[in-house]
């Protein structure tokens, strides 16, 4: 279950980048987001070159622009607030396409969209290039606390168990005419997400039992 989560984040490939040893990729993107963190939303210029550079690892490791493109709909929640910004935040008023919008908040939502985009583009290409187990394997070169990298180890192998049931959940609504249309149709999906919640707990100590019977001490053989 797996390698099969591995194989959707990962474009299989035999680039530079591909090559390039996990831990030194792991660095290199946390070294490269808290520079992009760090500048001020006014300097436009320096966002440009950060994309090109950006644009130029992709192009390095022959994965292809729709691969990351397709993914990139982790930014929408992002996306959404940075649009309403200019309109809730106060302050001196412009015009933009007719429409008054708050100086700041233009500001801010631009801030906010280059630096998530930049991120997430970022973080898209490591995954592309890098599988899972060689991530985890980078992490703990990097000192990352055992336990942390266990835990992200679990999050990776289980995800398309959560993804499963999910899917389940949303036939099984399907087959009862379910059809979520209006704000009506909330709690039940409020209630659904709270039992796939607690049935995704319930797996984990079930799971924890299971390596604890087994000798689990902490760390992983």
């Amino acid at each position: 279950m797996g390698a099969d989560h591995a194989h959707k984040l990962t474009f299989h490939g035999h680039s530079p980048v591909h090559r390039m040893a996990p831990h030194l990729k792991i660095a290199a993107l946390v070294t490269f987001m808290l520079i992009v963190v760090a500048t001020p939303g006014r300097w436009f210029g320096a966002f440009a070159v950060y994309l090109v550079m950006l644009m130029a690892v992709v192009a390095i490791s022959q994965v292809p622009p729709m691969h990351i493109v397709k993914r990139m709909v982790v930014e929408v929640p992002f996306v959404v607030f940075a649009l309403l910004m200019p309109f809730i935040a106060r302050g001196p008023r412009v015009e933009v396409l007719g429409l008054m919008v708050s100086e700041s908040g233009l500001l801010a939502a631009w801030t906010l969209l280059v630096k998530a985009t930049l991120g997430v583009i970022a973080g898209l290409t490591l995954a592309s290039t890098t599988e899972p187990p060689d991530l985890l394997r980078g992490l703990t070169r990097l000192r990352l606390p055992d336990t942390m990298v266990q835990i992200m180890g679990f999050m990776i192998r289980y995800l398309d168990v959560v993804g499963d049931d999910l899917r389940r959940q949303q036939v099984a609504l399907a087959s009862r005419g379910f059809n979520a249309r209006d704000p009506r149709h909330w709690p039940v999906l409020a209630k659904s997400a709270g039992a796939l919640f607690i049935r995704s707990y319930e797996r984990g100590e079930r799971v924890h039992l299971a390596m604890l019977s087994r000798g689990y001490t902490g760390r992983l053989p």
